[in-house]
């Protein structure tokens, strides 16, 4: 029954890329509606920062527009989209003021001193990411949130492998630091 009702919400989704192809705005509106949700949340993780998230949301819808017929149907819709998410969000964060000197960790944000509330029993894990330097935190959100392979990581950032080892054990060094869990 799910694999039925998952196979028609598809089927739903390819009528509205192609119906948006060809220039059907309410198609793409319905697009924008049932996706912006989740292209909002990786933005956030990927910046840190509310403001630039949605700025960086706007910028993904944008290009998807322009680049709506570059999607041909071998992977799910939801799974390109996120593809492009990351992308274009990396592309808009390079374009920001300041871009050479956040990814070098030349910072002092304001997230880098913000106490990540615990609800009770919970931990508040994206508080906690959103504390990290933005090298760090772009790498651990696409290797560790997203499951990306260091080598695209590396690809999509410009940076080393290397690098993009080094930033994900720095993350993951912080975020247990904070999380006050020990390395044994």
């Amino acid at each position: 029954m799910i694999e039925a009702s998952d196979q028609f919400a598809q089927r739903a989704t390819l009528t509205l890329v192609e119906s948006a192809k060809r220039g059907d705005r309410q198609a793409y509106q319905q697009l924008y509606q049932q996706h912006v949700g989740k292209v909002y949340s990786l933005c956030l993780r990927l910046t840190g920062d509310r403001a630039l998230a949605e700025d960086a949301t706007q910028e993904v819808f944008l290009q998807l527009w322009r680049k709506l017929d570059n999607y041909r149907g071998d992977s799910k819709f939801s799974t390109w989209l996120h593809s492009v998410t990351s992308h274009v969000c990396i592309s808009y964060l390079r374009k920001q003021k300041g871009w050479i000197k956040r990814m070098f960790n030349i910072e002092d944000t304001e997230a880098m001193y913000e106490v990540a509330e615990a609800s009770t029993s919970e931990v508040d894990l994206d508080a906690y990411i959103r504390r990290l330097p933005e090298r760090a935190r772009v790498v651990f959100v696409l290797h560790a949130v997203e499951g990306y392979r260091h080598e695209d990581i590396a690809d999509m950032t410009g940076m080393a492998v290397g690098s993009s080892k080094a930033q994900f054990h720095r993350a993951k060094h912080l975020l247990q630091e904070w999380m006050g869990y020990e390395e044994h």
